[in-house]
């Protein structure tokens, strides 16, 4: 099991791993986005939010396992922007397991052509968290906060999605005004075998609040 920290930066960590901020991406990778259907009954494609981005060599020494890729970059999306207090926002994925249209894991097994893929508003402001650098270290045991591997820290979550891994594990945070109703994590899973597999596609996500 890995935990994940994370520190403000004045670095934009282009090419590293980072939470939030913009995906560098090969360009056979789309950014994913979700469609929705807004109160006039208008559809159109709402980017997903990115959540980090993750160089798996850096993961390399503490999946002792061996159950992620050594190489390349992981990347988590999700449809997060009602949990950041967007709550007008017709992209709201609801509780237990989400749809999955609502949440992407994607890989780059090569790191060496990434480019920077920018989400705007408007008025041109970055739709994006500012970059926040990850530092990782070792645990054993399920908690709180920021993870990867493991089983989820609420039981909950482990009785509905049992035999699952947690690939992900996203907790609240006020820095972020990141709430997932009251006192809620938000796991990326998957089973054992399609994790083996680097079969991302396989991958549910599941919200449990109390």
């Amino acid at each position: 099991m890995i935990k994940l920290t994370t520190h403000p930066t004045d670095s934009p960590l282009t090419c590293q791993s980072k939470w939030w901020g913009q995906p560098d991406m090969p360009e056979e990778l789309d950014y994913p986005h979700v469609t929705v259907t807004d109160e006039d009954g208008e559809s159109y494609e709402d980017p997903l939010t990115f959540i980090c981005q993750l160089r798996c060599e850096e993961l390399a020494p503490f999946d002792v396992e061996g159950l992620l890729p050594h190489v390349g970059m992981l990347y988590f999306f999700a449809a997060l922007d009602y949990f950041l207090g967007d709550l007008e926002t017709p992209a709201y994925p609801g509780m237990g397991q989400w749809q999955p249209r609502f949440f992407r894991v994607l890989y780059a097994p090569d790191c060496s052509q990434l480019h920077t893929h920018r989400t705007l508003y408007p008025d041109g402001r970055p739709a994006n968290l500012p970059a926040e650098a990850i530092t990782f270290s070792a645990t054993s045991t399920p908690g709180e906060g920021i993870r990867l591997l493991g089983r989820p820290y609420l039981e909950e979550v482990c009785e509905q999605m049992p035999d699952m891994i947690s690939l992900l594990q996203i907790d609240e945070d006020d820095r972020w005004q990141l709430t997932f109703h009251d006192s809620g994590m938000l796991n990326f899973l998957i089973s054992p075998e399609h994790l083996l597999a680097h079969q991302w596609q396989q991958s549910v996500c599941y919200l449990h609040s109390f």
